[in-house]
């Protein structure tokens, strides 16, 4: 048995019917030419043969008496393919947004804990004759990082595939669940090596807190304790920060990669810096269109990875900063040199404290009372009322630079679906993926009902920032005063009334 980490915990505890915490991905492939086979048969025989090569589809969840310790990870020798994989036509005429659509609605339920915590959809009927395929997995299992390595695990880099070697054979224990006398043992003894592990870290996470908290002598010898001035602990309430239903909707949106890093380079910042930018303007222009748009600037939760170079394992090592959007500038390449900066500011303050962040803590009875709160905060629906700390999540993830091919056929893309929260209904991933970088915006469908508007806002914001950087160079490795205002990209639309929003199917 394996224990699971405070931080893999806590997407277990904080789980809710509404809040269901798996992260997916959507990939489109193209079927080898001439193919005339069963596509979700081999899908299975190929995920089958895979399996082995990833714990996280076969390790389960055992929990503990009377949840008095986190569960546990053991292996299950009794995985029913029939159920984690699964076969769905589209109705005609099997549209992009059709698949979009089926995919809200399949990423909208929880995950049966009673089995490993993953399903694979083989969705066909597409009227380009392509097939889509669609993977979620429980986050308590992996991040976004250790995602990256489970697709290793079931792409190859050619379309012959490659040789699997078979797994190591080992004994059965015969038994369906474990004795409570074993699990006892095992809560007491990882309790007890979660206690000695903390204590020992002890000095190391005073140090580091130390140097995030005391700042550094100025050029006249004193120490300046004063807060930034645009520092703020609490970000503007918008029509996303409300508490969210199961029902999700979700748009999946490609640019280059060639001219996302045109973008950076000519502008002189990062390639993270664009991506938010790019989210930034969008977000600007769909509440404005809404006479929604906040005076104060928007702000995002935006996910930090803790991992060392090289490290799949199958865990979350991650933890979260917010970066200022600038959502109330109106210039898109000053609002872009603003979010420049707060990432230059957050990646140094993540920098002295990275050391201090514990990943795995004991924390006795976490199950039933993480749970209770999380339970608490959502049918109170306080997120209604309290003030957000951050607008929505926006999480890029380096992905895979090369061609991939599953079970034959060639993956055309590769958009991630990931999981809106209470007060941040909506949640925006990147990632990167053979020469594209594919956007993929899931929202609660009550707050957002036209996550397609938004996405089409996005590329629109991409075009703009794209005409910027061809006809303004950098100065001095920093971005140049602004260029003449560009038209509008997108037209105005209609004030909408939040009581009066009609949700739309996904």
């Amino acid at each position: 048995m394996k224990h699971l980490s405070g931080v893999d915990s806590a997407f277990l505890h904080l789980e809710s019917p509404e809040m269901p915490m798996h992260i997916g991905s959507l990939n489109v492939v193209d079927l080898p030419e001439g193919y005339a086979g069963d596509f979700f048969e081999d899908t299975k025989a190929h995920i089958q043969q895979r399996m082995h090569l990833a714990d996280v589809f076969t390790r389960k969840l055992m929990l503990m008496p009377l949840d008095l310790s986190n569960p546990v990870w053991v292996v299950d020798e009794d995985i029913d393919m029939d159920y984690h994989v699964r076969h769905v036509t589209l109705p005609k005429p099997g549209t992009n947004r059709q698949l979009q659509l089926y995919v809200a609605r399949l990423h909208s339920s929880l995950l049966d804990r009673s089995r490993p915590l993953w399903e694979f959809f083989v969705i066909d009927g597409l009227k380009s004759g392509q097939v889509a395929l669609y993977c979620k997995v429980h986050h308590a299992g992996l991040d976004g990082q250790a995602g990256v390595a489970v697709a290793k695990a079931i792409f190859d880099l050619e379309p012959t595939g490659r040789a699997i070697k078979a797994p190591r054979p080992r004994g059965r224990r015969e038994h369906y669940q474990l004795g409570v006398a074993e699990l006892l043992g095992a809560a007491l003894r990882n309790t007890l090596n979660q206690s000695v592990g903390l204590v020992k870290s002890l000095p190391l996470i005073a140090r580091s807190a130390r140097t995030a908290l005391i700042p550094a002598k100025g050029v006249n010898g004193k120490r300046d304790w004063s807060l930034p001035k645009d520092f703020k602990i609490f970000a503007p309430r918008t029509s996303l920060n409300v508490a969210i239903t199961n029902q999700r909707t979700f748009a999946g949106r490609t640019v280059p990669l060639s001219e996302v890093k045109q973008i950076a380079k000519a502008l002189g910042v990062s390639l993270n810096d664009v991506v938010m930018a790019t989210t930034a303007g969008a977000l600007r222009a769909y509440l404005k269109d809404h006479n929604e748009l906040p005076d104060k600037p928007l702000c995002a939760a935006v996910p930090v990875s803790l991992r060392q170079e090289g490290d799949m394992t199958s865990n979350n090592q991650v933890t979260m900063v917010t970066m200022n959007l600038a959502t109330h500038i109106k210039d898109p390449l000053q609002r872009l040199q603003k979010i420049n900066e707060s990432s230059a500011s957050a990646k140094v303050m993540m920098g002295r404290v990275k050391n201090a962040i514990p990943m795995d803590f004991p924390l006795p009875a976490a199950p039933w009372l993480m749970s209770a709160l999380a339970s608490l905060f959502s049918r109170s629906r306080l997120a209604n009322v309290m003030p957000p700390i951050a607008n929505l999540i926006i999480s890029n993830v380096q992905g895979i630079p090369v061609q991939l091919y599953f079970a034959g056929a060639k993956v055309v893309s590769y958009y991630p679906v990931s999981i809106p929260s209470h007060s941040m209904a909506l949640n925006v991933t990147v990632q990167s993926y053979n020469g594209r970088l594919d956007y993929g915006l899931i929202a609660c469908r009550r707050a957002v009902p036209d996550v397609n508007d938004l996405a089409d806002a996005l590329l629109s914001e991409h075009r703009t920032l794209m005409e910027l950087a061809q006809v303004k160079p950098t100065v001095a490795g920093h971005i140049a005063a602004p260029v003449e205002k560009l038209p509008q990209l997108t037209a105005k639309a209609p004030a909408r009334k939040r009581a009066k929003r009609v949700a739309v199917a996904g």
